[in-house]
C-alpha cells in the first residue's frame, strides 16, 4: 500500500473518531468554555479541520478557494504568521457558525483533501503535513475530552458525558534504583515524533530511584489531613500564592465527602486510583512532603526505556506525570521554517514538561519520548504524580 493510501484510511479514521467523541452532545454542551483555557468541543471540530484547509489544501493550490474566508480567523488558535486570530477567552461567544455548520466544514475539507490523496497532487513535504495534521488532530481529541469534563462540572447537575466505570486496583510499591550512568533519551527512528521530541541526545543522570507506581488517592488525602495545604514550607513561593489565590484545599473535581466529578458524573473517590488532576505546585509540595521529589524528565525517560521496565506500573496510559524539568529545546533542536513551525518551539518558556501519557491520550501517543507542557498552575489536564529520590 503505498503512503498516500494508508493515509487516506487513517485520515478518515481519525476524522471519524473527533465525531464520535462529540456524539450524545448538544450543540449547547459543544458550545461551552467554562474558562479561557479550555475550548468548547465545537471550536476544537473547527480547529482541527481549519489545520488541514490551512496547511495542506491552501499551501497546495495558489488559487484554492477556502470553505468559507471568516473561518481564517476565527478558527486560528495560536500562528501569528497565518494571521489575526479570535481571542481564546471568547471562543464560547461564537454562536456562529452552528454546529451543523462545523460539521459541514469538515465534511468539505476531508472530502477536498481524499480528493488530493487519492489523484496524487500532494509531495512528500504535503503528506508529512498530512502526518502532523492527524497527530495534532489527536491531540484535540484528548483536550476535547479534558475540556469538556472542566465544562460539565461547572453545572450544578454533574452530568454524564460517559457512563463508563473505571475500575482500580491496588498496585504495590518499591522504589528501583538506577546508577549514575550517561544515556539517550529524545525519539528515535524514523516514524512519527514531533519536533520538540528530537534530537535524540545523550544526558549524564547522577545516580536516582524512581517510585514503581503513582501516588494514590488515598495517599494524596493524608497529606491533605496532615495540613498539606495550611503549610507555606512545603510550597514553592508561587504555588503558595497560587493555593492562596485559588483557595486550594484539594485536587480539581474533589468533593468534601469523598466524591469526584468524573466524565461518568459524580462517583466515590476511589482510595487506590491515581490521584488526578493536580498542579506542578501540589505535586512538588506532596513530594516534599513525603521526603521526595519530582524526577526529572530525563529520569523518567531513563525509567520508561529500561530493560526492566515491567517493574514499573501506569507509567504510561494512566495519567500525565510532572517532572522537574522546565519545558525547553533539546541540543541542536529544530523549528519548522514557517508558520507550522509554531507549533511547539515557541511555546519553551514558563511550562514544566509531563510525561506518560493519560486515560485521554490516544494510544499511538503513548511512546516514551512524547513531551507535553503546561503552565504550572495546570489543573485541568489529567496529571497525577510519581516521586523520585536521589540516591
Amino acid at each position: 500500500m503505498d503512503r498516500g493510501r494508508a493515509l487516506s484510511d487513517r485520515f478518515a479514521r481519525i476524522r471519524a473518531q473527533s465525531l464520535a467523541l462529540a456524539e450524545g452532545l448538544s450543540a449547547e454542551d459543544c458550545q461551552l468554555q467554562s474558562m479561557p483555557d479550555a475550548s468548547p468541543v465545537k471550536w476544537h471540530l473547527a480547529h482541527s479541520t481549519w489545520f488541514f484547509e490551512t496547511f495542506v489544501l491552501s499551501a497546495v493550490d495558489a488559487a484554492y478557494q477556502p470553505v468559507d474566508s471568516a473561518y481564517r480567523e476565527l478558527f486560528n488558535s495560536y500562528y501569528v504568521g497565518i494571521g489575526a486570530r479570535a481571542p481564546r477567552a471568547e471562543r464560547g461567544l461564537m454562536s456562529r457558525p452552528s454546529l451543523d455548520q462545523v460539521i459541514a466544514y469538515r465534511n468539505t475539507v476531508d472530502a477536498r483533501l481524499l480528493a488530493a490523496l487519492t489523484e496524487g497532487r500532494l509531495d512528500a513535504e504535503m503528506l508529512d503535513r498530512i502526518e502532523l495534521g492527524l497527530h495534532h488532530e489527536q491531540q484535540h481529541q484528548e483536550l476535547i475530552l479534558t475540556d469538556l469534563k472542566h465544562h460539565l462540572s461547572r453545572n450544578p447537575l454533574h452530568p454524564v458525558y460517559r457512563n463508563e466505570a473505571v475500575v482500580a486496583t491496588e498496585v504495590p510499591l518499591q522504589w528501583i534504583g538506577f546508577a549514575a550512568d550517561v544515556h539517550a533519551i529524545g525519539h528515535a527512528g524514523d516514524d512519527f515524533a514531533f519536533d520538540n521530541e528530537r534530537p535524540r541526545h545523550r544526558v549524564f543522570a547522577e545516580a536516582f530511584a524512581l517510585v514503581s507506581r503513582l501516588v494514590s488517592n488515598a495517599e494524596y488525602q493524608a497529606f491533605i489531613d496532615d495540613g498539606g495545604y495550611a503549610r507555606p514550607e512545603l510550597w514553592l513561593s508561587d504555588g503558595w500564592d497560587a493555593v492562596q489565590a485559588g483557595g486550594w484545599q484539594a485536587p480539581l473535581y474533589w468533593f468534601d465527602d469523598g466524591s469526584y466529578y468524573t466524565l461518568a458524573g459524580r462517583q466515590p473517590r476511589a482510595a487506590v486510583a491515581p490521584v488526578c488532576h493536580v498542579s506542578y505546585y501540589e505535586a512538588d509540595a506532596y513530594a516534599r512532603w513525603a521526603e521526595a521529589r519530582l524526577p526529572t524528565e530525563a529520569e523518567w525517560e531513563i525509567a520508561a526505556q529500561a530493560a526492566d521496565r515491567a517493574a514499573f506500573a501506569q507509567m504510561t496510559g494512566e495519567r500525565w506525570q510532572w517532572t522537574h524539568s522546565a519545558y525547553l529545546p533539546y541540543p541542536g533542536f529544530q523549528p519548522a521554517t514557517g508558520a507550522v513551525g509554531e507549533y511547539n518551539g515557541k511555546f519553551m518558556i514558563n511550562q514544566m514538561v509531563l510525561r506518560g501519557g493519560s486515560c485521554a491520550t490516544p494510544q499511538g501517543h503513548l511512546r516514551t519520548s512524547y513531551r507535553n507542557f503546561f503552565p504550572p498552575a495546570t489543573r485541568w489536564q489529567f496529571s497525577g504524580i510519581r516521586l523520585a529520590r536521589s540516591v
